[in-house]
């Protein structure tokens, strides 16, 4: 029985996913960082055990019908957990994309400067004072009534609707309407309401375009149509709808993803013309502080508006408001995010600067006693960013709490009183803790990949230089921060653009297009989900599993029987299971608990019906093919050669530890962009590609890192151009060129500061790169 006052957090017996009955000692009221190569089973053990069982313990007190309110990650495979506090989790999750949600809304930024406005704005004379809300764009009585406080609106216009006014409406002029019979429909309306539609659209009547493309009317029209031969058709009632009718009706209810982004296209966005994008009623704007409004200092960044609020306080309520906005916008400014501005939209921000933004706003809340567990705090942070995040996690250490990170970057490993290595290697074959402990003292451990970087018993090999074979312009370039910015890119050649976060980085390479001389193909592979649903998997994704029910559709058993591909597929009725439609477990709700899912009864998991499961190849059914690890079935599909590419492509990017049907909902963004890269390299290639990528290596130990490396430089070795955003001073000094941006974040940052090889970029002065990249270059890792 352990002491109340045992200061240690002890695992015993942790088997979630390929945690192998772990038992792990780990000291509370330190900085603890859980490190592995992927897959090992790190964030099982961090998030899947230890948060899991803590929350599960929190909603134990909490009552059984505000229970079902919250989302519960359900109990974890463990024996048993002591010397457990409560836990706060920041996890890499990308919040659900909403234009309402932004850097104010996450960060309760924009709550204090609502209430700064509405107790101490200035006001004009006679006009009511305002409530808080009235400040909001997402409530009713703050929204623009126009653009209901989106601050833009859509709208379209004749060029958009008619790209080519020589054609006649018979033609298909109106490039916006349907095609197939609603098209055709329309037309012969018209017809039928007198208008010519055989004359080209550009000798109408302006009357006659304006009406036929924006009018709000729709009169109705006994239509008769031309008869084919051979049909008869009957004349018929029409009701006619205008062209932006149509689409604006498309886009705003239509249910298929392909007709809404077809409408898009004949969409122009542009400001609210009511509120000039402000998103608010004119009464909230009407008010002011030091001389401007909410919207004004909103859309400054940070570090500006910080110094707008200072001194500006004219009341004792103005004080003690703008000392609050103050003290959070320090919080947020010491993480390296000065350079955001409160409007600044959520979906536009990189899963880095949102985790750190909850980071700051967990800084404020001033609790102690607790485990925060964060998930890759370093993810998208430049070397000098990262030295401002470290003083943060001491920072919240000196407050009383324990921090449990799991982490890559070697600069937060060495920061760390407690390392906790997770393998030796990934999937199956880790799922072992090697070492708990100091971090001097894993050096002595052999077997662990992180010892090996951590304390440098090899440097990375020299690369001699490539030359280019003809240059990439790009540019002049005027978007976000970059200011006529211009930037050449070597062609047949590796090159890294580097910068602080928020130096313009993803702006310029997000200039590259295929309409550049010298590109030809281009390849960008980012880091967005390969599927939103468990139904998407590894193998439907890379193509292998259209393969894989081909070789099952082709044995003597599914021919006897008149199996066809379809069978094989759990996506369609026929050979899946019924029972569960497919998915393999069925969601069982506890009425006052959260619903939790099972196996499917009928079918035990394997997603298939019995007589589909008797089919079998080599010996196993589809559903224990679909169980395999890329690295079981390249053996397992040795002789098959169009499986064998696929299979060998993904162990090459180092992901040979995935099961062939992982979900895609449970894969990494650096697992997501890994098989995506797979997915290009198993294309025989043609010609030269350009692959762009942001930032592969967030989320990769140095050792997958080494990797993905080799690929990347086996493509320019063929002959190919691959382009990196990337914060790994170990990439970057293995790079052929380099193109540093900065010096700064947002307006202090949007220019190349230098560009040229890494021994040369290492030495530009005025660059926050240059030091950092200098340590790189000569001193190996």
């Amino acid at each position: 029985m352990h002491s109340p006052h045992d200061p240690f957090v002890r695992v015993r017996g942790a088997r979630e996913h390929n945690l192998r009955d772990v038992d792990v000692d780990i000291p509370r009221d330190v900085i603890a960082v859980f490190t592995g190569v992927s897959g090992s089973g790190k964030s099982s053990l961090a998030f899947g055990t230890i948060y899991a069982e803590a929350q599960r313990r929190y909603f134990e007190s909490v009552a059984p019908y505000a229970r079902r309110l919250i989302h519960q990650v359900g109990a974890p495979k463990v024996g048993e957990i002591t010397g457990l506090p409560p836990a706060v989790s920041l996890q890499q999750r990308r919040s659900a994309p909403t234009s309402r949600s932004s850097v104010g809304t996450v960060t309760n930024l924009s709550n204090s400067l609502r209430m700064l406005f509405s107790r101490a704005g200035t006001y004009s004379e006679g006009a009511e004072r305002l409530d808080s809300d009235a400040f909001s764009p997402n409530t009713a009585a703050g929204a623009c009534p126009e653009c209901h406080g989106l601050g833009r609106v859509h709208g379209t216009t004749e060029e958009l609707l008619v790209p080519d006014p020589s054609l006649s409406i018979r033609e298909g002029a109106v490039a916006a309407w349907p095609g197939a019979w609603q098209g055709k429909n329309l037309r012969d309306v018209l017809d039928a309401l007198g208008h010519d539609i055989d004359r080209p659209w550009r000798e109408l009547p302006q009357a006659d375009r304006d009406w036929i493309l924006f009018t709000d009317e729709q009169p109705v029209v006994t239509v008769h149509p031309v008869r084919d031969a051979g049909r008869i058709q009957r004349p018929y009632q029409g009701t006619y709808m205008s062209a932006r009718r149509y689409v604006m009706k498309t886009f705003a209810d239509s249910k298929s993803q392909t007709l809404r982004a077809r409408a898009e296209r004949f969409l122009a966005s542009s400001d609210c013309p009511a509120c000039g994008g402000s998103r608010l009623r004119p009464e909230a704007m009407a008010v002011t502080f030091a001389g401007r409004t909410i919207a004004d200092l909103a859309a400054l960044p940070l570090s500006e508006l910080a110094e707008s609020l200072a001194g500006a306080a004219a009341s004792e309520a103005a004080r003690v408001l703008s000392e609050d906005l103050l003290a959070r916008i320090a919080t947020i400014t010491e993480l390296g995010l000065g350079y955001l501005s409160p409007d600044r939209a959520t979906p536009t921000l990189s899963t880095g600067e949102l985790q750190r933004l909850r980071l700051a706003t967990q800084l404020r809340s001033g609790l102690f006693g607790v485990v925060y567990v964060l998930d890759e705090p370093s993810a998208g942070l430049h070397p000098a960013d990262t030295e401002s995040l470290l003083t943060v996690l001491d920072r919240l250490k000196a407050a009383g709490n324990s921090v449990f990170v799991v982490e890559h970057h070697l600069d937060v490993m060495r920061h760390a009183d407690w390392l906790v290595d997770v393998g030796p290697d990934a999937g199956e074959h880790g799922g072992q803790v090697l070492h708990s402990g100091p971090v001097a003292e894993l050096e002595r451990v052999t077997e662990s990949a992180t010892a090996r970087f951590l304390f440098g018993r090899e440097s990375a090999p020299a690369r001699a230089v490539r030359g280019p074979h003809g240059w990439l312009k790009v540019g002049p370039v005027t978007r976000h921060n970059l200011r006529d910015v211009t930037a050449e890119f070597p062609l047949g050649a590796f090159t890294a653009v580097t910068g602080v976060s928020g130096s313009g980085k993803s702006t310029l390479i997000g200039e590259v297009t295929e309409d550049l001389d010298g590109v030809g193909r281009l390849v960008c592979v980012d880091q967005k989900p390969i599927g939103r649903t468990p139904r998407s998997n590894l193998a439907t994704y890379t193509g292998l599993f259209d393969v894989v029910r081909k070789v099952f559709a082709a044995t003597d058993a599914a021919r006897t029987r008149g199996y066809g591909v379809g069978r094989f597929s759990f996506n369609v009725a026929g050979g899946r299971c019924e029972t569960c439609q497919g998915e393999g477990f069925v969601s069982v709700e506890l009425l006052f608990l959260p619903s939790t899912y099972a196996p499917c009864p009928a079918c035990g998991g394997a997603r298939y019906n019995p007589e589909t499961l008797e089919v079998t190849y080599q010996g196993r059914n589809i559903a224990e093919v679909l169980d395999l690890t890329v690295e079981a079935a390249a053996e397992f599909f040795a002789d098959t050669p169009s499986v064998a590419r696929s299979l060998r492509t993904l162990l090459d990017v180092g992901l040979g530890y995935l099961r062939l049907g992982q979900p895609a909902t449970e894969l990494s963004g650096g697992e997501a962009q890994r098989i995506k890269l797979a997915s290009e390299l198993q294309r025989v290639r043609r010609g030269h590609t350009l692959y762009l990528l942001d930032e592969p290596t967030t989320g990769l130990h140095p050792a997958d890192v080494e990797v993905l490396m080799r690929q990347l430089h086996g493509l320019v070795d063929a002959g190919h151009s691959v382009v990196v955003v990337e914060h790994d001073m170990a990439v970057v000094a293995g790079a052929d060129w380099v193109i540093d941006l900065g010096p700064g974040g947002g307006a202090e940052g949007g220019r190349v500061v230098a560009a040229g090889p890494p021994a040369v970029v290492a030495k530009a002065e005025g660059s926050r790169t240059a030091p950092y990249l200098a340590r790189a270059t000569v001193g190996g890792r």
